[in-house]
Parts: C-alpha cells; structure tokens; sequence
C-alpha cells in the first residue's frame, strides 16, 4: 500500500504507508461508518441524548408546561386575600407591620390594599382577585403554593434561582436537568422548548441553557411568529445548498470521528444538526393549526380584540401541540406590550389588568383542553414568578419585590387539585407557615416526573450536581 505526498511545486512522491498509519485510518473508517449510520439510519435517535430514559421509578406526568411570569406578580392581589391590608390602608407600614427589609429602591408608601375584589371559588374554597375570572371557572385542578420564597430580590439572580435552583449565571435550567434525566418521546423536536412571547427576562438566554450539561439539552427559543425560527422553511434553492454544508461537515465529522467519537461535546453536536434538519418537517407541521376547530381558538382568545391575549393563546395552543408530540418541558414566557412584565413598581392597577388579561383567558383554556384530550393527568402545570411583591406601596401605585413570601400553584399530572399548603403573615409579606424555597419546588417538579432529585447527578469540576444542589424537600401536600 502505497501513500501520495504533495512534494515542491505540486509535485507528487510515493511511499509505503506505516503499520500506524494504516490502523489510524482504518479506525476513523469504523468511526466514520458508525456515524453514517447515526446521520442517515431511521433509528438514529435511539443513541441521542434526547432519546426515552428510564425514570427511578413511575411518574405520574410525563410532560411540563411552565408558566413562567416574569417580573413578579404581586399575590396580595393575586391569590394571598389579606383583609388587614384594608382594614389598615394607607398607614405607615413600620408602624402596624413593624420592622421591614431593605427593598430594591427603599421607596416605602403606605399600606396598599388590593384594588380588587376577593371571593373564594370552587368547592375548595381558593381566594382569587377578579382578575382571573376565566381561570377561576378550573380553580379546583388548582393547588395553591401559598409560602414560596426566594433567596434574592433582583431580578437576575432570581431568574437564575427560579430556572437553575442557583442564583449565579451558567448553570443548566429545570428544562435542560428534565432532558438529561428523562430525554424526550420526540426526536424530531427539541426536548426543551421555550415559547417566547416577545421578552426574554432578566438574566436573558442563560435562564434556558443547559450549563455544564451537553448544549443539546438547551431549550430553543421560538418567536411568536408564522415561522417561529429563521430558515425553518428554506427556498428549493436553499434547501439544496443546506443538504451540500450537512454533506460537508458530515464529511469532516467522519475524518474525525475515530479520535473524537467519545467526546459528548461531538455526540451533542452532531445531534443538534441531525434535530435542526428534522425541524424543518415538524416545525411548520406544528404550527399549522388547520386540524384545530374554530371553537378551539376562540376559547385560547385567538380571536380576542386584545392582542397580547391573542399572543398567550397562540403559546398555550402551542404547548398542548408540544406535549401531544411527546416534548418534555415547554417553557412559555409573557408578550410584551404591557409595560415592564409583572414588574409593576408603579402604575399597578393598569399593569396588572393587562397582564391578567393577557394571560388569564388562555391558560384556563389551556387546563380545560388539556383536559378534554387526556393529556391533563400526564402534564404538570406550573405557573409562578421569581417572587412576589410588598404589602405596602412603592411610591403611591406601585408594589416592590418581596422575595419573603409568595404563590405559586400547580395543576395537572400527580398534583392534588384545591390542595392549599403555607401561610404568609397577616399582611402577605413573610411566610410563617409550612416555608418553602424554589428547591422544594424544583424537588417536587421532579418527583411528579417519576426522578428522585438527591440521584439526578451529573459529574463535574470535581463533584457531582444536582438541580437542588444539597437540599431541597418534597411539597407532600400537593401531592395526589
């Protein structure tokens, strides 16, 4: 066997090819058949990181639709009725509710009651604000999580905390922990899906990465848009050219593969091109909603004269198409076009009408269609900001953060519907009862998928990691 060398000028010289050499290029031939069959075989998926996992033991949900509201809706005007806030209204806060923390602006108002009016719904007796009458019709799939709390009051490190269980950038999100621990039942869609209604939050795309995992368990950001993503649907021409670059780098893959096959960085690489070329087919097939009726889009608000509602249902609509697909966690966040998200330091009564508005009509659709498809006791609903807000005002019509106690609620897959677990004070500014953080949150998101959270490891810089780091308790009382 012989080898061709380029000599001076472009000239050609021969030589015996060494034993070395020989073996060298006939392991990067094994390599490159293995992952020819990777890109091209039908089964191909089958030694994907998203490919089906085994859970530690059976789940109840199988999916997760969060719906995250970024900016921190206030609860004492949500879901957390605190009649002393009327009964006291416009005192100096230090003098009836005492010693206060230091808050982002140290704007301290007056004691500000709701502007809305309270009632308990359903047979279970939840208290919600007017401001949901839609999701108040679904106020028994409901469990409230009265006693949430979180370890920061600005919004980045929050965001961080809510989405990793760790307030620092660059860790892998709830979605990306999902993935590695579940994979998906779709291998033509991303596991980890984000329905952007138009704002990323504080802390932007890290609160969706996947950190020290593989990149292939990051979520994909999909625009509120016809084509969600750039290029989904490529010209004839382009389509072409696309096949020629796949061709191109499937070549360079091969010429290395027998050297780097074992890299998982290379595995999830080339996974990610197999995923994006899959794209092309189910993305435009998600997003055509001509199999869905009429009755079906009004009641997400598809036809509602509010625009931002419109947006929301599109993402709810959207995720229930993700979860019958087999997708793992859909992520949906707010449209913007309603101020500063929930983030109402001023102006409350004007932010929070709109966001409630956007959001409150889609998401009962939501739990009332996932119902009418069996789909509702397989997918866990989550519904929850980084934090809340203050009992007293900021300002005359505004409400600061208040990581000290919040709500969040659950419904759907495993949750115990009109279960009410925690307290706050009388005023809805401490959490005195039953006090939980965003790792007991997270611990319980996983149990419900069937994943014990103290042995969803992942091994690195020296120890093994987890979503919940070293706590994190299960919330047994929302549990069915």
């Amino acid at each position: 066997m012989t080898k061709k060398l380029h000599g001076h000028c472009g000239r050609f010289a021969s030589r015996p090819t060494n034993r070395r050499e020989m073996l060298q290029w006939c392991a990067n031939g094994f390599g490159a058949l293995a992952l020819s069959t990777l890109s091209e075989s039908s089964s191909a998926s089958a030694s994907g990181p998203w490919v089906s996992k085994p859970s530690h033991f059976p789940g109840r949900a199988k999916n997760v639709i969060f719906l995250y509201m970024d900016g921190g809706p206030s609860h004492v005007d949500t879901f957390d009725y605190k009649p002393q806030l009327e009964k006291y209204d416009g005192q100096d806060p230090r003098k009836v509710i005492g010693k206060l923390a230091p808050t982002q602006f140290d704007a301290v108002g007056k004691v500000l009651k709701s502007q809305w009016k309270f009632s308990q719904r359903g047979e279970a007796g939840h208290w919600m604000s007017d401001l949901f009458p839609c999701l108040s019709e679904v106020s028994d799939d409901l469990a409230m999580i009265k006693s949430m709390t979180s370890k920061f009051s600005e919004h980045t490190s929050a965001n961080y905390f809510l989405h990793t269980g760790n307030g620092l950038q660059g860790k892998p999100s709830m979605g990306a922990w999902l993935g590695y621990g579940l994979g998906s039942e779709n291998q033509q869609l991303p596991g980890f899906v984000v329905l952007n209604g138009g704002l990323i939050p504080p802390g932007g795309l890290d609160c969706f990465g996947s950190g020290f995992l593989p990149s292939a368990y990051q979520g994909s950001v999909f625009l509120p848009k016809a084509q969600p993503l750039a290029n989904i649907k490529p010209s004839e021409a382009n389509s072409q050219l696309q096949k020629s670059k796949l061709a191109l780098i499937r070549d360079f893959d091969q010429q290395t593969s027998g050297q780097l096959r074992a890299d998982p960085e290379v595995e999830a690489a080339i996974q990610n091109y197999e995923t994006a070329f899959k794209m092309q087919t189910a993305v435009p097939e998600l997003m055509d909603l001509s199999d869905e009726t009429e009755e079906t889009k009004r009641l997400y608000g598809l036809e509602a004269e509010f625009n931002n509602t419109k947006t929301f249902g599109m993402q709810c609509l959207l995720a229930r198409r993700l979860v019958e697909r087999g997708v793992r966690f859909i992520e949906l966040t707010c449209p913007g076009g309603n101020g500063d998200r929930w983030d109402q330091h001023g102006g409350l009564v004007d932010g929070h009408n709109k966001n409630c508005k956007t959001v409150d009509q889609p998401i009962a659709a939501l739990i009332k269609d996932l119902k009418r498809t069996g789909l509702f006791d397989s997918t866990l609903v989550v519904w929850a900001g980084e934090f809340g807000r203050t009992p007293f005002a900021q300002g005359s019509n505004g409400r600061d953060h208040n990581p000290f106690g919040f709500t969040v609620w659950m419904a759907g897959g495993g949750v115990k519907g009109g279960a009410s677990v925690g307290a706050t004070d009388e005023w809805g500014y401490r959490a005195i009862e039953n006090r939980f953080e965003i790792h007991d949150l997270h611990a319980t998101m996983l149990h419900l998928l069937g994943i014990d959270h103290t042995k969803s490891t992942f091994r690195f810089s020296g120890r093994d990691m987890r979503l919940t780091d070293v706590h994190g308790n299960l919330i047994k009382e929302v549990i069915a």
